[in-house]
């Protein structure tokens, strides 16, 4: 996570859908401090956050217990939404995802990749199209809690 790569100081929590156990593990292995239910009253999202800041895991007890329940009994089939949503993206798309997550703005991933503002403006547009979300947190956000960023390989095309 780049925040904490250049704010190691800052403490992140993230604040998503229902998590699986993956995402919540994929939020810590970013760089989080803690995990919160989009969904979680005002109250709950301030204690993470004074949790955070003294440097404890900051995730509710419920999570962590559906959590540890889907581990101990997974699901038969496994859902792979990663593959699924790696398949709708094209190599370029799946390097500006990568990008997203990572922080970087239009002008960061234009720079980055060699192209126009507009371009990378364009790209970013079509990935939240695609992935379905309304902006380039809840990318990030699913990205991360499919795991489709452990797979993404930018610039290479991998058999999903």
């Amino acid at each position: 996570m780049r925040i904490k790569r250049e704010r190691p100081q800052v403490a992140v929590v993230v604040l998503g859908p229902v998590p699986s156990p993956r995402g919540i593990a994929a939020a810590f292995a970013a760089g989080a401090s803690g995990y919160v239910r989009h969904d979680e009253r005002i109250e709950g999202v301030e204690r993470a956050l004074v949790k955070a800041r003294a440097g404890e895991a900051a995730v509710a007890p419920q999570l962590l217990q559906g959590a540890f329940a889907e581990l101990l009994h997974p699901s038969a089939q496994p859902d792979d939404e990663a593959q699924r949503l790696l398949r709708l993206l094209t190599h370029r798309e799946v390097e500006v995802l990568v990008r997203v997550a990572e922080g970087e703005d239009t002008r960061l991933i234009a720079a980055g990749m060699g192209i126009a503002p507009s371009t990378a403006r364009t790209h970013v547009q079509r990935v939240l199209m695609k992935l379905g979300v309304g902006s380039r947190l809840e990318a990030a956000a699913l990205a991360a809690r499919t795991g489709l960023l452990d797979r993404a390989v930018p610039g290479q095309r991998k058999p999903y």
